[in-house]
């Protein structure tokens, strides 16, 4: 199963890379933006699959994702599933 997880662009790197961190924890990437329609900026968010950047997001809707996200884990560890 796959998780779309935003990751925020950190640092533009060369040849249409980035340096994306994913959630909001110390996991760093590097993705290329190739897929993308136009280049993104550091502290877009971005949804990254298989080392490509698919889509940017609004950040309200980030954060959103990433809330819903922090929410489920938590019920996951409560419940001694995690």
């Amino acid at each position: 199963m796959c998780l779309a997880i935003p990751a925020k662009v950190v640092e533009k790197l060369e040849n249409s890379m980035l340096k994306v961190r994913v959630g909001n924890g110390p996991t760093l990437l590097t993705a290329s933006e190739m897929l993308l329609p136009e280049p993104s900026k550091v502290g877009d968010y971005l949804i990254v699959h298989a080392g490509f950047a698919m889509k940017k997001l609004d950040p309200k809707e980030a954060e959103e994702s990433l809330a819903a996200l922090r929410e489920f884990a938590t019920a996951l560890e409560r419940d001694g599933q995690l």
